[in-house]
């Protein structure tokens, strides 16, 4: 396909959306093409007048069911470009901290390589520092992928959970979104397939590479956690078979790698407890796995806004988990606290506040309180970011 700014030059562009990637679109446009109009909205579909624009480059989080030849995104324009020199990486859970760590790996040993996507870079920004030889690890959420019809040359599918619900109302249709980062590969391209992904339809030539549950090899990391041995397994695979790089470098430069923040990061520890901030989990599988990460005594403090998943893998744990202690709150801490009935160790509050002091009341000295919401944060935060800086704040203050 021709170059970005060639396939856009001379066109009446309307870019839906200002967000991040909406203002590094509308950069890139302003700096290197030549559009015969360049507009920004951000209303409803319903409101656009399509015959007065050519493109229309849509922002990822703008809710659009259907396909529309004319509607595209920022995904799809860079793997225009850049397809054969992208490793594309989704999944339920996971797919930011293996991005991060592949991009730490390559960069390591030796590898030019950009980190991009939904881990909070747009790809656009680190267009004019593409060479030939570059690699661009990029974060792909069902979002992003659902209006591309390109694939990336690499691509990675590490699992699926039921999530994001209120968008795509089916765990199917939430499947074909993310399905897309694979879908469109060409021959010689290579896909691997998490443990619990199911088939996808891909072309003849691609090589599709099934990634157990446990890995065969495990890795001295920094971070905890049985899914980050998953996780690094991939990372792994994927430096060494595909880059050719040393395994022993590849497994030294891992080793280095301190995680992302809000995913598993120890933030303090004040009182004789510790305290893990895990605000990225929003779906019952990722708590579980933080529940089982973290040794030793601990209280969980689960809750946030209620997509409607289903939560009995999590009420079934909470179950046979006596001996941890559960604090509840917001809409789904409701939901779940009326599924696990009046079990001794599950308590129900208002809000995070209330959840940090009541864990620092009924917490055993030595033990640790951990984060882990199982839910989004929308409706009582403005992303999961701010719910872990929140409750950091909760914790230094002596909540």
């Amino acid at each position: 396909m021709p170059l970005i700014s060639e396939q856009l030059k001379d066109k009446r562009i309307l870019i839906w959306g200002y967000g991040r990637e909406g203002k590094a679109t509308e950069q890139y446009i302003k700096n290197h093409v030549h559009p015969k109009s360049l507009e920004v909205f951000e209303g409803r579909k319903n409101e656009i007048d399509e015959d007065k624009y050519d493109v229309i480059i849509k922002s990822p989080g703008i809710v659009m069911p259907e396909d529309d030849p004319k509607v595209t995104g920022e995904t799809e324009l860079f793997l225009s470009q850049f397809r054969g020199q992208t490793v594309g990486i989704t999944g339920t859970k996971g797919k930011s901290t293996t991005s991060a760590l592949l991009y730490t790996v390559l960069k390591k040993c030796g590898k030019d390589a950009v980190l991009v996507g939904n881990i909070g870079k747009p790809s656009f920004d680190e267009i004019e520092n593409m060479k030939e030889d570059t690699i661009a690890v990029y974060e792909m959420s069902c979002h992003q992928l659902w209006h591309s019809h390109l694939s990336p040359h690499v691509a990675v599918f590490l699992d699926l959970y039921e999530e994001h619900l209120d968008y795509y109302r089916t765990l199917e249709n939430y499947f074909h979104a993310k399905a897309h980062i694979a879908q469109f590969q060409e021959p010689g391209d290579i896909y691997y397939r998490g443990c619990n992904v199911p088939d996808i339809p891909v072309r003849e030539g691609v090589k599709v590479v099934c990634v157990p549950e446990k890995p065969e090899i495990r890795f001295d990391l920094s971070i905890p956690g049985e899914y980050n041995q998953y996780n690094a397994s991939i990372v792994y695979r994927i430096a060494a078979d595909v880059f050719g790089l040393d395994p022993q470098s590849v497994r030294e430069a891992m080793k280095g790698f301190r995680g992302l923040p809000h995913r598993l990061q120890k933030i303090g520890a004040a009182g004789g407890l510790t305290f893990v901030d895990d605000s990225i989990s929003t779906i019952p599988a990722a708590a579980i796995s933080a529940a089982e990460s973290i040794p030793g005594e601990k209280t969980m403090l689960i809750g946030g806004m209620d997509r409607g998943i289903d939560y009995s893998e999590l009420v079934d744990f909470i179950r046979k988990h006596q001996e941890i202690r559960f604090i509840l709150a917001y809409a789904s801490g409701k939901r779940i606290y009326k599924e696990t009935g009046s079990l001794a160790n599950v308590r129900l509050v208002k809000d995070l506040p209330e959840q940090t002091k009541e864990a620092v009341r009924i917490t055993p000295p030595g033990g640790t309180v951990i984060l882990s919401p199982a839910s989004p944060s929308y409706g009582y935060f403005r992303n999961f970011e701010e719910r872990g800086d929140a409750f950091f704040s909760l914790v230094l203050g002596g909540s």
